[in-house]
């Protein structure tokens, strides 16, 4: 049986599918069977039409490799009108279509083949109904045209690489008759490829400026199959002479002969003269259509001629000599500086390049630089709010600290720092839960565990049971070497200082949150590219992350010049506090104190990475935290899995991440920023649950900045009139697709994924419906 086949053209790899065969037999007869029976062996996908009219519409559906046409009588249809009909369409290019004629006998002449061939048939074959002879022709066409044919299409893919090449590339044949160039060869030389395809080399203008012997030197190279690169003048086609870098590269076809000559050309701007001459020429062609980005361009070119001809300022005053020494001594101290930064080598390297490159090169290398000397790299620029306001809403309130007010209006924020937690009950050891919980927590280590379900029985106190269990499990206690009924209390206080009030920002979203967190580190990959103290600061830090969090976003504490917005300068406040006020009651009682037996290196390593983690939730460097994420673990990864093929390349990668601790700070950071924003991956019941509760915690805090004064920092968010569904849509598509892709791609997590994709499917039902409830009608019966 035939499977897929592996096919090399150069340097290409590629796959065809099994062969698909197309019969067109008026009748059912030996012959037709003879060929259906041939399929059956060779392993062929086969359909047999019985009409001109299903033949050419089962055709457009499947594109057959062959076609097999009963030529053999017309009393049922034409075989060379339906032959005609199929050559007509775009697909039928790379199609073998085989005509099956009338066997003759002794005595006759055998008829010329061209009427078929003429009629778009490829070949004939002579009636013969043996299985044998219809496998051995369909065999053959396989081996021949069709995998020829094959070859051809991934042509098609060749061709459309070069024409979207920045180079301008020209193929001649062996004597020098051009046979294709690309659009970038039709926009430098000012020729269409009509005026230059199947002319000679030697027809076309050439530049006087070349030396002498400098074609005989290119030729007497080429000729012997050799590479020549070097500086030559071209003449354009409206008779300026253009210097050009060019590469010719003979290509060996047929025979071991050269067969065809590559010529990559690119200009070389060594002298200003060259970037003016193109530069006039594209702003000729390309006015009408780019005015704006040219006069960008000009104002570019300008900058940076003005910031090296400094002599044709300077020489107009009369201390000229005194400020150029002045200058040039400041420039070489810069130059000369030993502390550089990252991104002043790259500026540098870019600003090197742009010496010897092409204007317009040199100009998008201007607005590179324009981009790189900017602070917030890794933001995204916000559209209008005019476009979407439930994104420009959740946008700002989420990445901004809130515009300062100068009125009198504050919002104090008070602490509900409770260190008593005698009064709650917890069971004495992990063995002491009430059968009721120890059920629910059965299913804590899958992702479709029910989080409300937990927070109902145990009167909203699921952080401290969640907390034992999971903890237990990754080993805590041993770890630092604190005692159960330490971590207990420790886990206990912490849930205290959580406010149970909020409809969101409580001890049951800390404990959903510690739940994905628990589950990312079980994924292998994450498993293997961190440490144990790695494991346990995720977890403690997932476990404190919203620690007396006051139901108000950072903007709303800014714009009401809250006590704790004052103390960390607008500055990631609320994400500051937690940490603080955290570390702050852990240390301050001995009888929770969990790091009190650790050494005091580890305690420091552990203690940076908790508030590395909790500080990464802070949404204002959103983007930064996930491109760096791609940048520096996906894509390498991806790089390694495609150029490794063995057993163990994955545990290489995992290796190698793991030998860099910056690595594994991006892959925590990106592990707690997913675990404390996957409700939308969520199974959907639980999904609508969290979205209807932040959404009651953002009407919450807009009625309050209505009755205080203060700038509503998300007006959407208006319990009258707000669209929970297009908000949800909106922070999906804004924070949380691009960034489960990425984390998807590291720690493979296909339920999330489904889960994302049905809840999303799910709010654009709601919305396309005018819902303003969280629930189909039919939903809440």
């Amino acid at each position: 049986q035939v499977s897929t086949t592996e096919v090399q053209i150069g340097p290409m790899r590629l796959t065809q599918d099994p062969i698909q065969v197309l019969l067109i037999f008026a009748k059912e007869d030996n012959q037709s069977d003879g060929f259906w029976w041939a399929c059956d062996r060779a392993g062929y996908r086969c359909n047999i039409a019985r009409t001109p009219e299903s033949a050419l519409e089962c055709f457009l559906d499947k594109h057959q490799e062959i076609i097999v046409i009963d030529h053999r009588n017309s009393r049922y249809f034409d075989a060379e009108d339906i032959c005609r009909s199929i050559r007509a369409t775009k697909p039928s290019e790379h199609t073998v279509i085989l005509a099956v004629v009338p066997r003759i006998s002794a005595d006759q002449e055998e008829t010329s083949v061209l009427p078929l061939l003429n009629a778009g048939f490829d070949r004939q074959f002579m009636e013969n109904s043996s299985i044998t002879a219809c496998y051995n022709e369909l065999v053959q066409i396989e081996h021949g045209e069709v995998r020829s044919q094959f070859k051809l299409r991934a042509c098609n893919a060749v061709f459309t690489a070069l024409d979207h090449c920045q180079e301008a590339i020209e193929i001649t044949s062996e004597d020098h008759v051009i046979q294709y160039v690309n659009p970038a060869f039709e926009r430098m030389m000012g020729y269409h490829k009509g005026e230059l395809i199947g002319k000679e080399l030697t027809e076309l203008p050439k530049s006087d400026k070349n030396c002498a012997d400098l074609l005989d030197t290119i030729n007497t190279f080429i000729k012997k199959g050799k590479e020549w690169q070097g500086v030559y003048y071209a003449r354009r086609k409206s008779g300026d002479s253009i210097q050009q870098h060019v590469k010719i590269t003979p290509v060996i076809g047929q025979g071991g002969k050269i067969r065809h000559f590559v010529s990559l050309k690119r200009l070389h701007c060594a002298n200003e003269n060259n970037k003016q001459l193109y530069k006039s020429h594209r702003d000729e062609k390309y006015t009408e259509d780019n005015s704006q980005s040219e006069s960008h361009s000009f104002k570019c070119k300008n900058r940076r001629k003005d910031s090296t001809d400094v002599k044709s300022v300077t020489s107009q005053s009369s201390d000229a000599p005194s400020l150029q020494t002045r200058r040039y001594s400041s420039m070489a101290r810069i130059h000369s500086m030993t502390i550089e930064a990252p991104i002043t080598k790259v500026i540098n390297i870019i600003n090197a390049a742009q010496e010897n490159s092409p204007i317009t090169v040199a100009e998008a290398l201007d607005r590179v630089l324009e981009i790189l000397r900017t602070t917030e790299l890794y933001s995204p620029q916000l559209g209008t709010k005019d476009e979407d306001p439930h994104t420009s809403d959740l946008v700002g309130g989420l990445m901004t600290d809130g515009l300062r007010r100068l009125s009198g209006n504050e919002y104090v924020f008070s602490k509900n720092v409770n260190l008593s937690h005698s009064h709650l009950s917890v069971p004495n050891t992990i063995n002491d839960v009430p059968p009721c919980i120890a059920q629910l927590l059965d299913n804590e280590e899958s992702w479709d565990f029910n989080i409300f379900e937990l927070e109902a029985v145990t009167n909203k106190r699921p952080l401290v049971y969640l907390g034992l269990k999971v903890f237990a499990r990754f080993g805590v206690s041993e770890f630092l070497n604190c005692s159960e009924a330490t971590l207990r209390a420790w886990l206990q206080m912490i849930e205290a200082n959580y406010h149970s009030s909020n409809s969101y920002h409580n001890s049951t979203h800390a404990a959903d949150v510690l739940h994905a967190t628990a589950f990312f580190l079980r994924k292998e990959r994450v498993k293997g590219s961190l440490d144990h103290l790695d494991e346990v600061a995720a977890l403690i830090a997932a476990t404190i992350h919203d620690v007396d969090h006051p139901g108000r976003t950072n903007s709303f504490l800014c714009n009401a010049g809250s006590e704790l917005a004052v103390l960390y300068n607008d500055t990631a406040v609320l994400e500051s506090h937690h940490t603080a006020l955290a570390f702050q009651l852990t240390t301050k009682d001995s009888k929770c104190n969990i790091f009190k037996n650790i050494d005091r290196n580890h305690y420091r390593t552990l203690r940076q990475a908790i508030i590395d983690m909790v500080l990464a939730t802070e949404m204002t460097k959103h983007f930064e935290h996930v491109n760096k994420f791609v940048n520096s673990i996906n894509k390498p990864m991806a790089s390694e899995e495609t150029s490794s093929h063995s057993e163990g390349s994955d545990c290489e990668c995992t290796a190698n991440i793991k030998n860099f601790s910056d690595n594994q700070t991006l892959i925590k950071r990106m592990m707690i920023k997913c675990a404390d924003v996957a409700n939308p991956c969520r199974p959907l019941e639980l999904c609508i649950e969290w979205a209807g509760r932040i959404s009651e915690e953002y009407f919450a805090q807009t009625d309050e900045e209505k009755r205080q004064g203060l700038p509503v920092v998300m007006p959407v968010f208006d319990r009258n009139t707000c669209s929970i569904p297009k908000s949800q849509i909106s922070f999906i598509d804004y924070f949380i697709t691009d960034m489960f892709d990425a984390w998807d791609a590291f720690a493979h997590l296909p339920v999330l994924m489904q889960h994302l994709a049905n809840n999303y499917k799910h709010w654009k039902t709601l919305d396309e419906l005018k819902c303003k409830s969280l629930r189909l009608p039919s939903e809440n019966n």
